[in-house]
């Protein structure tokens, strides 16, 4: 058996963490053979307190063999010490006729604590994913605000955008989401977010080919950019389930590896496509050996230059506003 690994995720008692916390202690992040030291951040208020409590005996009726230890705390510092993984989860969510800039506000605070703090007590090789949101530019703050540890190991969450453009491509093409190969969600996780088909296959064979140009424009693309709206407006409550079947993906596949397929991930730009540098940005990217790596030299046509530079707009002006609160 392996030595312990120490991940943390944040917001554990929110029901994404809920969604999450069981799958990883199972193993399907680090694997069958990765024991795990558990970490629960929570707020330091008696409900968040008496919930998390609640998640941890469930945890531990669960009896995980790969579940070395198991705590909480409302201390980032103590939480973070040493981790080597941490999802990022727990923040503010939108209320009602909240604009973007409020609540990029409003979770500001959050993320420059946490990022201090992982600044300051985590394993300096630490992998970092950002699921709340405005999860880009969330990550973006925490980044800022740990400038000892490597820029590229902070990332956000785009994985859920690639498997939701994944099933309705599946749905249109009658085939299964493992038949799809290079597929890519530029951008944002917002409305500008940019799916990408052009250099899609579904076997050996081009979807540019043959695809609808009317149903990507008017039913692919705004289902994808506005799918978690309308899961809201069904089921009364944000996604769950299916975030933290995409943070599973996300961090699985940047530890232990993609086999060479496409994924999306946000990661600070190197300069790739001529995405400002530093901007937490969705890119098809590959994973290998505990990295990955941004897919290089796609020739890019008009449509998809107009559809990064969208996303250049939006997280420009969420970037302005962060560095004016960061100071």
């Amino acid at each position: 058996m392996k030595k312990p690994m120490k991940v943390v995720v944040t917001g554990a008692a929110g029901q994404i963490g809920y969604s999450l916390l069981f799958r990883i202690c199972a193993g399907e992040v680090f694997g069958k053979d990765q024991p795990i030291n558990l970490w629960l951040l929570e707020r330091n208020n008696e409900t968040s307190i008496k919930a998390v409590r609640g998640v941890m005996m469930e945890l531990d009726d669960c009896a995980f063999p790969l579940l070395a230890s198991l705590n909480s705390t409302s201390d980032p510092v103590e939480c973070f010490e040493g981790a080597d993984v941490a999802f990022l989860v727990g923040a503010r969510p939108r209320s009602k006729d909240m604009q973007r800039k409020d609540l990029i506000e409003a979770n500001a605070r959050i993320f420059i604590e946490q990022g201090k703090a992982i600044d300051q007590s985590s394993n300096k090789n630490i992998k970092v994913l950002v699921v709340g949101n405005p999860c880009n530019t969330n990550a973006y703050i925490a980044r800022r605000c740990a400038p000892s540890i490597n820029p590229r190991n902070f990332t956000a969450m785009m994985r859920l955008d690639h498997n939701r453009a994944l099933t309705q491509l599946a749905q249109k093409y009658d085939c299964a989401v493992d038949e799809i190969t290079d597929l890519v969600v530029w951008g944002n996780h917002g409305n500008t977010m940019y799916p990408d088909l052009n250099q899609t296959k579904i076997g050996e064979k081009k979807v540019a080919d043959t695809l609808d140009a009317t149903w990507y424009t008017d039913n692919f693309t705004p289902t994808v950019a506005k799918r978690g709206s309308a899961i809201i407006e069904a089921r009364g409550h944000s996604s769950a389930a299916s975030a933290a079947n995409a943070a599973i993906d996300h961090v699985r596949d940047w530890v232990l590896g993609s086999n060479d397929q496409w994924v999306t991930m946000a990661v600070p730009s190197d300069g790739s496509y001529g995405v400002p540098e530093g901007l937490v940005f969705g890119f098809p990217c590959i994973c290998k050996d505990g990295d990955y790596q941004i897919v290089q030299g796609l020739q890019l046509t008009e449509e998809q230059k107009a559809g990064i530079a969208r996303n250049i707009v939006a997280l420009e002006e969420e970037r302005k506003i962060v560095d004016e609160l960061i100071g």
